[in-house]
């Protein structure tokens, strides 16, 4: 008898179903704006989708959030501390724990989007302190501070960077002589390997990784450059200039099939690189007008989409060649991502639109204005299970974008 329950007990483990830990960070999967979901509203009606609840009293920041494992996950600033605020789908409050001092010198708040991992949330406070917290307690495993442990300095407008995680790597760019660029063991925070790069300041950007190649690829804007490493030894592979006249280039550069596109605002423009198949090579392909500031673009198709900055458009770009397809100002500039082949357009006024990616024309089929939160529009909204999030200042709003 004992023997026949201690089978049942072994096929009742072994067919015991656990779920899949999910992981979720900045700007989506590939970090890069595309959510993969399906059947969407490829209309709105005229007040916009559905409000299904918002969140008010996160605070100061301009993070988006985070969607894993049925949680929602935000940053914000109260009284110059920042927490972590975790929420389930339907908005209530299921925790909230501080991670230590944010970003309270000019445009208050927090700036790093939360980086769900393998149990695991990484933050990185606009102070320059990356922490490593359990995603059940929220109790601090690690942390480093750029300043004291790299020798890093911080920038006029704090530290942006969300972090990067590849396997059991998470990469940072502390910006310093020596370390110019890291790679630390995420669990434990230990360094893997530090490279010198330029030695020059960071900037307000979240790397890149590039993994099709013979060489893993990590890239990153650093000062007026984009700067390419080695992701398993730290070698620096190529610079190139991209120089802004503010000092600073915020958007994460896209990646596809050896093409590497990148934008900046101040009217340098944006431009598309060629890497040969070891990686140690970018080549310029084309240059185009279109200079984003903070909001990103996306790419759909053969057609990169996003906005610009002195150049007040909205754009569409042959991947290929460069072209602008077509440039529009129907409404004010600001953050993209795009999902079920729509584009989902949230203006620095508070416009959110719902655009068709297409190459012909800026067909706008829905438009409403974010009347709820505070300060600027600037944080990325986000698409999960079919409802859209956005984050305005103190308010988090969840809106139904699928029937």
């Amino acid at each position: 008898m004992k023997r026949k329950i201690v089978i049942f007990c072994v096929f009742a483990w072994m067919f015991t179903i656990v779920p899949a830990q999910e992981n979720s960070q900045w700007r989506g999967i590939e970090r890069n704006g595309i959510y993969h979901e399906t059947g969407l509203l490829k209309q709105w009606p005229a007040n916009g989708p559905q409000l299904l609840w918002s969140y008010d009293g996160l605070g100061e920041g301009y993070t988006s959030a985070v969607v894993a494992n049925d949680k929602i996950y935000v940053t914000g600033m109260i009284d110059s501390t920042g927490y972590v605020y975790v929420l389930d789908t339907q908005g209530k409050l299921l925790n909230k724990k501080e991670y230590g001092p944010e970003w309270n010198t000019n445009y208050n708040g927090s700036r790093s989007t939360v980086n769900v991992n393998n149990g695991k949330l990484y933050i990185f406070s606009g102070r320059g302190v990356l922490s490593c917290l359990d995603e059940k307690s929220l109790n601090r495993i690690w942390s480093k501070d750029i300043e004291k442990d790299f020798g890093g300095t911080n920038l006029k407008f704090g530290m942006t960077e969300s972090p990067l995680i590849v396997d059991n790597i998470i990469y940072l760019t502390p910006g310093g002589h020596v370390h110019n660029m890291v790679a630390l063991d995420k669990n434990t925070g230990n360094l893997i390997w530090s490279s010198p790069g330029i030695g020059k300041p960071s900037t307000y950007c979240s790397p890149q990784y590039v993994g099709d190649l013979q060489t893993p690829v990590v890239v990153n804007a650093i000062d007026s450059n984009i700067v390419a490493f080695n992701a398993k030894t730290g070698k620096m592979l190529w610079e190139v200039e991209q120089k802004n006249p503010y000092g600073h280039s915020p958007n994460t550069p896209i990646y596809e099939k050896g093409l590497l596109f990148s934008t900046s605002g101040g009217g340098i423009g944006s431009v598309l690189y060629r890497l040969n198949q070891d990686g140690s090579i970018a080549e310029k392909v084309w240059t185009n007008e279109m200079d984003n500031k903070l909001g990103a673009a996306v790419k759909v198709g053969n057609y990169v989409y996003g906005s610009g900055e002195k150049n007040r458009y909205w754009y569409c770009i042959d991947w290929y060649t460069g072209e602008t397809k077509y440039k529009n100002n129907e409404i004010g500039v600001g953050n993209i991502i795009s999902a079920d082949g729509m584009l989902y357009c949230y203006s620095d006024r508070g416009e959110l639109a719902l655009v068709e990616a297409n190459s012909e024309k800026f067909n706008i089929v829905g438009k409403f204005k974010i009347t709820l939160g505070t300060n600027q529009h600037w944080a990325h909204p986000v698409i999960c299970k079919g409802v859209l999030y956005v984050r305005h200042g103190n308010t988090l709003m969840a809106y139904k974008v699928k029937n």
